[in-house]
């Protein structure tokens, strides 16, 4: 027989009063038995119209402080959240049969912040942020694949291609905090963490 936490949630759930730790601990264990990316997460946004749209990102950090992710500042996706800073996240690891959902509000991350890891990323990949007018329409790939090779040149040293103004972090500072079990005959476990103060959070449960 499975063993329970207090609440009679399956002992993965554990016994914490901060999400964060609970995260860490469930995001730990996806690194393990997940294929590949197990820092994917779905991010839906709304524009100003309420519209909404969502779309995979990769997790490139998180504390107490938020979730953040990369992304150029001029894309469909930076558009939402200029105009409209409310958003969601979305972990699904099928490997754990588990799922984390978060919402919040977003901002930008610092330039400190976005220097940082944009100079950690490859070369290729800081000349694709160069290169790629994100979102626009191509003519051809021909004309992307041009772009490239033209940044290339431009930006010949490795270990000297400035970060694009365009090209930033955001970071989603959580409400709420939502875990979730799969469970037999769709009887899934649910536990929600939602944000009463600076520093503390509430737990309850939510019906499968």
């Amino acid at each position: 027989m499975n063993q329970k936490n207090s609440l009679g949630l399956d002992k993965c759930f554990g016994e914490l009063d901060d999400p964060f730790k609970l995260f860490e601990e469930w995001f730990n264990e996806a690194k393990k038995s997940e294929i590949n990316d197990p820092n994917a997460l779905a991010l839906g946004t709304a524009d100003k119209s309420g519209v909404p749209n969502v779309r995979m990102v990769l997790l490139k950090g998180f504390s107490d402080k938020g979730f953040v992710f990369y992304t150029n500042l001029n894309s469909k996706k930076s558009g939402d959240l200029k105009n409209n800073p409310n958003a969601s996240m979305c972990f699904h690891w099928k490997s754990l049969l588990r799922q984390i959902r978060i919402v919040g509000t977003i901002t930008n991350v610092s330039n400190k912040e976005a220097d940082d890891y944009y100079n950690s990323r490859a070369y290729g990949s800081r000349i694709g942020a160069w290169a790629s007018n994100q979102s626009t329409v191509l003519k051809n790939r021909e004309e992307l694949y041009e772009s490239i090779e033209n940044f290339k040149k431009k930006f010949p040293d490795k270990k000297k291609v400035p970060r694009p103004d365009y090209w930033s972090g955001w970071s989603l500072s959580p409400n709420e905090i939502e875990f979730w079990l799969d469970g037999d005959n769709r009887i899934h476990q649910r536990l929600k963490y939602l944000k009463s103060g600076n520093k503390s959070w509430k737990k309850v449960l939510l019906s499968p």
